[in-house]
C-alpha cells in the first residue's frame, strides 16, 4: 500500500468514498466541485491501483490544521489504513511547522490511538466552525473535538 497525495484524476473515487459515509450520517458530504477546489489537501491510500482510503489536512491558520473527511473501505477496518493516513497528515504538518492539528470525529476511539486528546471543542477559534454551516446537523453537533500537539510553540 502506497498513501500519496491526491490528483484530480482520484476525485471521482474520493468522491464515492467520502459521501458513501457521509450519507450514514457519520461525516460531512462532499461535492465533487469542493473535491477539485480542494484537492491539493487531499492524499489518498492506494492498494494494488485501487483506492481504499482517503483524508485531507486543511489548513486555518499559521498554528492549525485539520484532518478532515477521513475515510476507508469498511471492508479494510483494522488493517492500519486510516493510521498510515493520519501519520502521513501529521508528517506534512511537521514539514509545514504547524504546531497543532485536530480533527472532529466520531471515531474518537481510533484518534486516541493516533496520539490525539479530546478538547472542549467550543474552545476552538471560530474560524474552525466555518463548514459547520453546510452541515445537517448544525448548530447540533455530536462530533468529539480531538487534538494532538506537533510541537509546542515558542
Amino acid at each position: 500500500m502506497i498513501i500519496r497525495k491526491a490528483k484530480l484524476s482520484d476525485v471521482e473515487k474520493i468522491h464515492q468514498l467520502v459521501n458513501y459515509y457521509a450519507e450514514k450520517g457519520l461525516m460531512l458530504s462532499r461535492s465533487r466541485s469542493v473535491l477539485y477546489e480542494y484537492i491539493r489537501d487531499f492524499a489518498v491510500a492506494e492498494l494494488d491501483g485501487e483506492i481504499v482510503g482517503t483524508g485531507a489536512l486543511h489548513i486555518l491558520w499559521i498554528d492549525l490544521a485539520e484532518i478532515r473527511a477521513l475515510a476507508v473501505k469498511e471492508e479494510l477496518f483494522g488493517k492500519g489504513i486510516g493510521k498510515d493516513l493520519v501519520d502521513f497528515f501529521l508528517n506534512e504538518a511537521k514539514e509545514l511547522d504547524i504546531p497543532k492539528v485536530f480533527t472532529l470525529t466520531y471515531q474518537p476511539g481510533f484518534f486516541d490511538k493516533c496520539g490525539f486528546n479530546t478538547v472542549v471543542k467550543e474552545d476552538m477559534p471560530h474560524k474552525v466552525w466555518k463548514e459547520c454551516i453546510n452541515c445537517p446537523k448544525f448548530p447540533n453537533c455530536d462530533e468529539i473535538c480531538m487534538e494532538r500537539i506537533i510541537k509546542r510553540q515558542q
